[in-house]
């Protein structure tokens, strides 16, 4: 059996590819034959170089959709076309919902859900015409499917990606499959930010069912298989990868612990 992660030819396009899960997204689909373009507002400082070949870079903001354009204008020219998109470029500060700008609440929204479904518009145009259509993945979070307090706007731009997700993929088939990683608690290199120093990050890790936190090289996975025939059949769907969820607080509280 050929091997299903074999991407030679394939033309990928990662938003926010430049740092942090983004990056490793693309090194893992480099290391697979992808040809990759990024997107992020500054140029990272070291090329994304894989095999002797490297990564495209645009500077871009997803929220414009001028830029947007020329993201996928750029992708089109130097390699032919777009067969998978992941829209990974997101984020949120934490703010106290109470008092955050209505400002601040709109700029969340955009980055999170309009700037993917924009991004997605323009690829599905190209994936449209091409003979064996695409696959686009939206980076999605546990944020969306619980509650998110300190990261209101955050959580409900994430809780309509997962819908959009799933109306795109009745829009677009049968030529583009639509379907969203939804990451839990991911360590990066900014874990300290949320969780404070390592015992912190263990202290988290602790109240995951599989004991740790993930990766950026977990979620990474998740996208290369859901681009992937062995995903030819999944649209629409959301892959949870959160390590088993959350352990439910009263287990903490009760004495009555039973099976988990």
């Amino acid at each position: 059996m050929d091997d299903p992660f074999e991407l030679s030819g394939k033309a990928v396009v990662i938003t926010g590819g430049t740092k942090g899960i983004g990056r490793t997204i693309a090194d893992t689909f480099m290391e697979h034959g992808a040809e990759v373009v990024v997107c992020g507002r500054n140029e990272p400082t070291e090329p994304i170089a894989v095999g002797g070949r490297q990564a495209v870079f645009v500077a871009a903001d997803v929220r414009d959709p001028e830029q947007v354009d020329a993201l996928v204008g750029t992708a089109v020219e130097r390699l032919g076309g777009v067969d998978v998109l992941i829209n990974n470029a997101g984020g949120s500060p934490e703010a106290e919902t109470a008092t955050v700008s209505p400002k601040f609440n709109e700029a969340i929204i955009r980055l999170n859900l309009i700037a993917p479904l924009q991004v997605a518009q323009r690829c599905n145009l190209v994936m449209q015409s091409q003979p064996d259509g695409g696959s686009i993945i939206n980076v999605g979070s546990v944020s969306g499917i619980r509650p998110s307090p300190g990261t209101a706007a955050y959580g409900a731009a994430k809780a309509g990606l997962l819908n959009l997700t799933e109306t795109l993929a009745v829009e677009w088939a049968p030529k583009v499959r639509v379907n969203a990683v939804v990451a839990g608690l991911i360590e990066t290199e900014q874990a300290d930010l949320h969780y404070g120093d390592e015992s912190g990050v263990a202290a988290v890790a602790g109240t995951i069912p599989l004991g740790r936190m993930g990766t950026p090289a977990d979620v990474a996975a998740a996208c290369l298989f859901l681009a992937s025939p062995l995903a030819s059949y999944m649209s629409g769907g959301r892959l949870l990868l959160h390590g088993g969820g959350e352990v439910p607080a009263y287990l903490g509280a009760t004495s009555k612990r039973g099976s988990r």
